[in-house]
């Protein structure tokens, strides 16, 4: 239904936006799925995360992973993080683009001094803090974010140290509106992500089609290794897969090595097809079907 960005300096509110953003989206609509993304989920120090850059883009990665499983067309992801690099918020917009979904950003615009003196306030009182040199080195690379860009249009701007961020706030109400609002032909200031073909996602990738084909011929040479041994050494004439699957037609007795050096010659012949001429299976039961003919050609030939 629609990714929101929160984005803004350490300590500057945006915890407190998002919670009072998903409150205020409940009371729109109670049957609404909504779901903040943040460290806490994780249970991540915010300290070591952006202690060093591998830590903070392993950080990114996560959240960005945990964001394209969670978005639908059914809910609404928050990501309560500093998304603080413009870079990082477009691969953002391109996840809900690829979703089909919309997309906002909200942002907590105070200025540094009052996050410094907020993030003092919360090492006194809780310890979930920034340490100085922490703080000092995100502050310095913040990229505030730009309405005139696609990835941070629609912006809702909030200030936090000048007001009192709660649900009824200017902005929490017109994300809201935004983002509840139903979209129709005549509806012209909303605007729906469309996927493009570059980002649009198929329902199997190219992994998941190998990863498909390698556990279904394991399974059905499995089977034929299990027919073989209870037919006492003997040959089993016909190994059945299942229901709706066609037999396999053994002769003879077939031995574990041949069957892997058959199955290894499959899957190099199936991978290569995928690249000139059509793609390979996609679902177990496809798989399955052209093993199975493949080794009743390869095993009746013999």
């Amino acid at each position: 239904m629609a990714l929101v960005v929160i984005c803004g300096q350490p300590c500057s509110g945006k915890s407190t936006a998002a919670a009072c953003l998903a409150e205020a989206l409940l009371d729109f609509d109670s049957k609404l799925s909504v779901r903040i993304v943040n460290e806490a989920a994780f249970h991540l120090d915010r300290n070591q995360c952006y202690a060093d850059m591998p830590s903070e883009k392993n950080l990114r990665g996560v959240l960005r992973s945990e964001i394209d499983r969670s978005l639908s067309k059914n809910g609404i992801i928050v990501v309560d993080s500093l998304n603080s690099i413009k870079g990082y918020r477009y691969e953002l917009w391109c996840l809900a683009r690829a979703s089909g979904t919309r997309y906002c950003v909200i942002h907590c615009d105070v200025e540094v001094s009052h996050c410094r003196k907020w993030n003092e306030e919360r090492r006194e009182n809780t310890g979930l803090s920034y340490n100085d040199n922490i703080f000092e080195d995100l502050v310095r690379r913040f990229e505030r974010p730009d309405s005139r860009n696609r990835w941070d249009s629609p912006l809702f701007e909030l200030w936090p140290y000048r007001n009192v961020i709660d649900k009824s706030s200017d902005s929490i109400v017109a994300a809201v509106a935004y983002l509840t609002k139903k979209v129709d032909s005549k509806t012209r200031d909303i605007k729906v992500l469309q996927p493009t073909i570059a980002t649009q996602n198929t329902h199997f990738t190219e992994a998941n089609s190998l990863y498909e084909i390698d556990r279904a011929t394991l399974e059905i040479m499995n089977m034929i290794v299990e027919a073989q041994s209870q037919s006492m050494g003997g040959s089993p004439n016909l190994v059945s897969i299942g229901p709706g699957f066609p037999s396999i037609n053994i002769s003879r007795a077939v031995g574990l090595p041949e069957l892997r050096r058959l199955r290894r010659t499959f899957l190099k012949l199936t991978g290569q097809s995928s690249l000139s001429g059509p793609p390979p299976p996609t679902d177990s039961e496809s798989a399955k079907r052209m093993f199975v003919d493949y080794l009743n050609r390869e095993l009746g030939s013999n």
